[in-house]
């Protein structure tokens, strides 16, 4: 596993090529990404009183102009376990209509007081700068290269009530010699290991002028009343919804879990201050293990719709995820 550390000034890419053939460490830090309610590992290898926990870090990457929209998400999760955490990454790549499923790896590691940080594997590997904060995620194998790059400090950052920490950063992915600059979700959440799934979550841009970020604390069922909250970067300005309903408009059948999918939803927040629709335009989705007559669902969706707030509607697009156990 390679890990890669630089300092400033900015990195450049003839650098950083030498530095993916030379770096070769275990692990890779990020103190930064630790989620505010993370509670210290220490004791969980004790059979009697052990509590796993799942750490989860997501960052998508989306581009800001329709002329050239890329989805980039990297989805990773750590699983603290009885004497080892298991891991998982996968990055995927969404491009119009399609999507490429290019890095899906799980793999296993020794205990650790850091769970939540990222740690390279196989062709991913990580770039990272003073204090161990992550700059880029770059997957390298054979003639294929593809980086998402965080250029800068967080535009914007927040905390939800159980820890869950969302910062929007500006980016860029560099896919063999073509460079888009863009938009980067830095997220991070934790929930006990006997709580089988997240609640859902959006990532939405309108252009560099609208960033929202929806997200449900639990699984609850779809149209619970103020089972979202939302946070919205608007002209620069910091707005926030603690209650907003998110419910299914349109729906279709995923035979291989036997559960039906969201393919539209209607948003409304507690006051009526923010709504809007999306709709899915593609969709990756794969069904998971099990025995019963329903199979978990774990679905990304590349949506599009419009949002009104402050009197004013704003179309956006970008990143919608599902998950149901």
């Amino acid at each position: 596993m390679d890990r890669l550390t630089r300092r400033r000034p900015p990195w450049r890419r003839c650098a950083a090529a030498l530095a993916l053939v030379v770096g070769a460490l275990s692990g890779c830090g990020d103190d930064q990404a630790e989620p505010a309610s993370s509670p210290s590992p220490a004791g969980e290898g004790t059979p009697g009183n052990f509590r796993g926990r799942i750490y989860e870090r997501n960052l998508v990457f989306t581009t800001l102009s329709g002329d050239s929209a890329f989805l980039v998400p990297w989805l990773m999760s750590a699983e603290t376990l009885p004497g080892s955490v298991h891991r998982r990454a996968r990055g995927l790549l969404a491009r119009g209509g399609s999507w490429d499923a290019f890095f899906d790896e799980s793999f296993e590691t020794p205990p650790t007081r850091t769970p939540w940080r990222i740690l390279p594997h196989g062709a991913l590997r990580l770039l990272v700068g003073e204090g161990d904060a992550v700059e880029s995620l770059v997957y390298a194998e054979a003639q294929r290269q593809l980086e998402v790059e965080l250029t800068g400090g967080p535009l914007i950052e927040w905390t939800g009530p159980r820890g869950q920490t969302f910062r929007v950063v500006e980016g860029a992915i560099h896919l063999q010699d073509q460079r888009v600059a863009g938009l980067v979700l830095d997220m991070a959440r934790v929930h006990e290991a006997d709580v089988h799934a997240q609640g859902d979550w959006a990532f939405l841009t309108s252009g560099d002028s609208l960033q929202v970020v929806l997200e449900s604390p639990d699984a609850e069922p779809p149209g619970t009343p103020a089972g979202y909250r939302a946070w919205a970067r608007l002209d620069f300005r910091d707005l926030q919804w603690p209650a907003v309903t998110v419910d299914w408009a349109e729906v279709t059948a995923f035979q291989p879990a036997r559960q039906d999918i969201p393919t539209s939803w209607t948003v409304a927040s507690s006051g009526n201050d923010l709504t809007g629709v999306l709709q899915v335009q593609s969709a990756h989705i794969q069904p998971g293990p099990g025995e019963g007559p329903l199979l978990p669902v774990d679905a990304l969706f590349l949506v599009a719709g419009t949002l009104r707030l402050e009197g004013r509607t704003y179309p956006v697009r970008g990143l919608f995820r599902h998950t149901r156990p």
